[in-house]
C-alpha cells in the first residue's frame, strides 16, 4: 500500500522536477485584508518587510492582485531560496510577534500558502529589469499527464526563444499536491499596460516554428493534459516590500 500511495502522490511531482540538488523555491502567501483596516495593514506590512525581509536571502516582495476571484488580495512573496534556507528564516528579535500584531491582525481568517519551484532552465531572465506588472498564468494539470504537458510547454519555450527572445518570463511548478488547480505557473513580466493590448500573434508564431497545422495538435494536447487555467494580473507594491523592484538576471540563473 505504501508503494501505491507513493506512486499516486509523489511520483507526479518528481516527473516535473528536472533539476537535481538544492532547487530554488518561492513562498507565496495570499492575504485577504479586512477592508476597514487596509491602511493599518499596509503600514504594518511595509514596516515588517523593511525591518525583517530586506536582505537578499530572505527578502520579500508584495503584489496586489487586480482581477479575478482573488481581486483585491495581497500576495506576499519570499524567494527563490533553497528549502534548506527555510530552517533559518527570520524568527528572532520579535519577528513573529511583529507579524502577528501588525500584519495578521488586520487579515481575514482565510489565507493560502503555496511553495513554487522555480525552473531557471525553462525560464528567460536574460537581462536585468524592474518589476512592475505581472501576468500570472496558472494551470490545473491532470494527474499523471505531467510529462505530456511539460513537453507541450517546451514547444512554447521554443516559440518564445525564436520569436520573442526579449520577453522576460518565469516558469514554476507547485511543490505540494493540491485540489485548487495550482499546479503550473507561467509568469510574464511587463512594464506598460499597453503590452496587454498588443495583437496576439502566438498562433502564427507557433506554426512558423513548428510547422503548418501544429497549433491544432498543440491545442489537443493541452485539452488532454489540463483541466483549466486562469490569468491574474499582479501589480508590484514596492512601498510594501523589503526589496526594491530591481531583478538582477544573474540571480535567476
Amino acid at each position: 500500500m505504501k508503494k501505491i500511495i507513493y506512486l499516486l502522490f509523489v511520483l507526479p511531482g518528481l516527473l516535473l522536477a528536472q533539476e537535481s540538488g538544492g532547487h530554488m523555491v518561492i513562498e507565496n502567501v495570499m492575504l485577504t485584508v479586512n477592508p476597514e483596516h487596509v491602511s493599518e495593514f499596509e503600514a504594518g506590512m511595509a514596516a515588517h518587510n523593511k525591518k525583517y525581509h530586506a536582505d537578499e536571502v530572505y527578502g520579500a516582495r508584495v503584489y496586489w492582485i487586480s482581477n479575478g476571484v482573488n481581486s483585491g488580495k495581497y500576495m506576499w512573496n519570499m524567494g527563490p531560496i533553497p528549502w534548506a534556507a527555510f530552517d533559518s528564516r527570520p524568527a528572532q528579535d520579535g519577528h513573529d510577534e511583529d507579524w502577528n500584531n501588525n500584519v495578521i491582525k488586520y487579515v481575514e481568517a482565510e489565507s493560502e500558502v503555496n511553495y513554487w519551484r522555480f525552473h531557471p532552465d525553462r525560464s528567460n531572465f536574460s537581462s536585468d529589469f524592474d518589476l512592475k506588472n505581472l501576468l500570472v498564468f496558472v494551470v490545473d494539470v491532470k494527474r499523471f499527464r505531467d510529462m505530456e504537458f511539460i513537453n507541450a510547454v517546451e514547444k512554447v519555450q521554443k516559440v518564445y526563444k525564436e520569436k520573442r527572445s526579449d520577453q522576460i518570463y518565469g516558469i514554476y511548478t507547485n511543490e505540494m499536491a493540491n485540489m485548487q488547480g495550482n499546479d503550473f505557473a507561467w509568469v510574464d513580466f511587463f512594464d506598460k499596460s499597453s503590452w496587454m493590448g498588443e495583437s496576439d500573434t502566438f498562433w502564427q508564431d507557433y506554426e512558423a516554428v513548428h510547422g503548418e497545422g501544429s497549433m491544432a495538435k498543440f491545442m489537443k494536447t493541452i485539452e488532454a493534459t489540463t483541466d483549466g487555467e486562469r490569468h491574474e494580473l499582479w501589480v508590484y507594491r514596492e512601498d510594501l516590500s523589503g526589496l526594491s523592484s530591481r531583478v538582477v538576471a544573474a540571480t535567476r540563473q
